[in-house]
């Protein structure tokens, strides 16, 4: 059976994680989030630390951050600079090469711009009214209101420095993906059903 993918952009709070989980328990297809960070290392032999560094959930500056690499070479320390765009691609090539092996679906991480030419992707976006999120990381994280808001607008800003910087498309903009759905209005369960509904249709599975 030909390979697909999914690819889920999301909101902080909006509970785009758990529609990818869900979504894997259903089609049967494993859900890849910060499990990429792990497999990017494994992949390059670089530490864990340097993708974290330049992961989604942090800023990316206007000319890229560069993060230096320590190691020993004929008794004295070397020092290798790696930029967010070499992080970047490292990763990249992992989501693509995964996307090669087997159907699976991918939490954030600019997925659907790496993935922009695949023929059977479905690039997503989930977005959730602002008091509902408030509410869900108040509760999560045990937090003021006050705090949530805040925590929510920092993760935003990061989110759409990330994809923006690397993808040149705009993060959250129903333009740069196939469907762009509020979880506060259809409910995860609907919204896993009608993802379900429409890959087993488009894709014939």
């Amino acid at each position: 059976m030909e390979k697909y993918t999914i690819t889920i952009g999301r909101q902080l709070g909006s509970r785009g994680k758990l529609v990818g989980e869900l979504l894997s328990a259903k089609l049967g297809i494993p859900c890849y989030d910060k499990e990429l960070i792990l497999l990017a290392s494994r992949e390059s032999g670089l530490g864990k630390e340097f993708f974290e560094k330049a992961d989604e959930n942090n800023s990316i500056p206007i000319l890229g951050n560069y993060f230096s690499l320590r190691s020993g070479f004929m008794g004295n320390a070397e020092v290798n600079y790696l930029s967010n765009e070499t992080l970047f691609k490292i990763q990249s090539d992992v989501i693509r090469k995964l996307a090669e092996k087997e159907s699976c679906i991918f939490v954030g991480r600019c997925a659907d711009y790496i993935l922009r030419n695949h023929k059977r992707c479905l690039k997503i976006f989930i977005c959730a009214d602002m008091p509902d999120r408030t509410q869900r990381i108040c509760r999560n994280n045990s937090i003021s209101e006050k705090e949530a808001k805040t925590l929510i607008e920092q993760s935003d800003k990061k989110r759409a420095s990330y994809y923006n910087y690397f993808s040149n498309k705009v993060w959250g903009l129903s333009t740069s993906y196939d469907v762009c759905i509020n979880s506060s209005v259809f409910g995860i369960e609907n919204i896993v059903s009608i993802v379900e509904i429409y890959v087993k249709r488009q894709f014939s599975i």
